[in-house]
């Protein structure tokens, strides 16, 4: 009888080890499940916020188009009315020309180069060539 006791505790311990592996496995599932979908919620939320943003952008943009033609209209009590929207719109064309000429100096392709890393990778091959001799 004493014989029949251990292979009983021993199959009992390698079902217990299986249901732990399988317990694992399922939690791993389960851990996966909610970070999908907490990636997508915060995706919808940050699809939501772009959103907000393009329609913030769009009424910015109507509201410089309404204080433009306020500007044309103080303008126009100077000057004939054609001048002075010819004035206001040669003015925004050449700030907006003056932008657009900074943005593209500023983007260019040698100022996109990870300079510092670079260099540094250069100095770990020199190292490593160093320390290989």
């Amino acid at each position: 009888m004493e014989g029949a006791s251990p292979p009983r505790d021993a199959r009992g311990l390698t079902d217990l080890i299986a249901q732990l592996g399988g317990d694992l496995a399922a939690l791993v599932r389960k851990e996966s499940e909610l970070v999908r979908a907490e990636v997508s919620e915060k995706l919808n939320s940050a699809g939501k916020a772009i959103g907000d943003i393009a329609a913030g952008g769009l009424l910015l943009v109507a509201a410089l188009l309404v204080l433009l033609q306020a500007l044309v209209l103080a303008l126009s009590k100077l000057m004939d009315p054609i001048w002075a929207a010819l004035i206001v719109g040669l003015g925004v064309a050449a700030l907006g020309a003056l932008l657009v000429r900074t943005g593209m100096k500023a983007i260019t392709l040698g100022s996109l180069t990870p300079g510092r890393t670079t260099r540094q990778l250069k100095k770990d091959a020199e190292l490593m060539k160093g320390s290989s001799k």
